[in-house]
């Protein structure tokens, strides 16, 4: 089976995290996140994924390479220029089989592609949306559909007037299941919607919905739902490969990570090289990752460290992001959905909350933010 991800986009809302680093090779957990989408892809039977690549494309090819790391064959188009997800699409046609999935780069989730497939088969679908349910719809847009499946239409960010009698709220969840009949609707070389262009189309013309109730579904786009979807991973909640590296208590604890008097409570992973000092308390769901130190006293909570980070004595971190190579100064805060850029350097008795943002390379002396 052969699938189509689209990755073009910037990240933009998970800056700083991705001002350097595409979003879908940006450390999520233990790997780059498309290594999650790419496995769960190879559990259902792709064998053949065309990675459709936009911003700093290189950088993407380098870190995953030809795919067999994740168990598929991997291929590269690059954009010339933006072309939205049809026109995406389109500009990957000649490598395209008679029905292939074609995914949003942004997802994570375990939902049961087979069974989509498998639906799609059955009702002789031209295209199968794969749905999600959710209990409140006004900020998404709805997929209205038979008991069927078939799609009747589409409601977009509908306000509270416009639900009644809809009896249950489904989202599309960027998954779909395509005939190759689809991109004859679709124009060469223009920058083209399939959301807005080809669905509406294809309703009452063979478009079905999928409705994947009971399954894992989380866009990590933001850095609230990066933290969001790390801690779900932790706590198994969606289906991954981590959790064959935990134990029973959801950790996976590289040697030596720990020193006497320090404290580890909940799901925690810490990697090679990791140091937690006397009196430093790790609570999870919480990453360290390669090369981390903690020093004494310190405190880190339900966050995420990347490699060679480095938080002093009596630094307190908590619900925050920290990129690769971050310093953190002696009883700094950082808390409250913050995230840190490459390379940022704080020094002691700063403060930062309330979701900051601070971009790669910089510093901020002693003292010099109290936000």
């Amino acid at each position: 089976m052969q699938a189509v991800i689209l990755v073009g986009g910037e990240g933009t809302r998970l800056r700083p995290l991705t001002s350097g680093t595409p979003k879908p090779i940006v450390t999520f957990v233990d790997r780059p996140f498309m290594g999650f989408m790419l496995q769960w892809l190879a559990s259902h039977g792709v064998d053949d994924v065309i990675m459709s690549c936009g911003f700093l494309a290189t950088k993407v090819k380098a870190v995953l390479g030809d795919g067999s790391d994740y168990g598929v064959r991997l291929r590269f188009v690059e954009e010339p220029e933006p072309r939205g997800t049809a026109g995406a699409l389109k500009y990957a046609e000649d490598l395209l089989e008679d029905r292939f999935l074609m995914l949003n780069g942004d997802v994570l989730t375990d939902v049961d592609v087979t069974a989509q497939l498998a639906q799609h088969e059955r009702t002789g679908a031209t295209g199968t949306l794969g749905l999600v349910p959710v209990t409140d719809p006004t900020q998404y847009g709805l997929v209205l559909t038979k008991e069927d499946g078939e799609v009747t239409g589409f409601l977009e960010k509908p306000g509270r007037d416009k639900l009644e009698g809809i009896p249950e709220y489904l989202i599309s969840a960027g998954i779909y299941v395509l005939e190759r009949s689809v991109l004859d609707r679709i124009e060469p070389d223009r920058n083209v919607s399939i959301e807005t262009v080809v669905w509406p189309q294809l309703v009452g013309d063979g478009l079905f919905g999928y409705a994947a109730r009971g399954r894992y579904w989380l866009d990590i786009g933001t850095p609230d739902r990066y933290l969001e979807g790390t801690a779900d991973i932790l706590l198994g909640n969606v289906e991954t490969a981590v959790s064959d590296r935990l134990d029973a208590r959801g950790r996976a604890l590289a040697p030596d990570t720990v020193a006497p008097g320090a404290i580890v409570v909940g799901a925690v992973i810490a990697e090679e090289g990791v140091r937690i000092e006397a009196g430093a308390r790790i609570v999870g769901p919480t990453v360290l990752g390669r090369g981390v130190h903690v020093g004494a006293g310190a405190v880190v909570e339900r966050s995420v460290v990347l490699d060679g980070s480095r938080i002093a004595g009596g630094a307190f971190v908590a619900d925050a992001i920290l990129s690769p190579g971050v310093r953190i100064g002696e009883r700094t805060v950082v808390q409250g959905q913050a995230v840190l850029g490459e390379g940022v350097v704080v020094g002691a008795d700063c403060k930062l909350d309330h979701g900051i943002k601070v971009f790669p390379g910089t510093t901020l002396p002693d003292g010099a933010v109290r936000f």
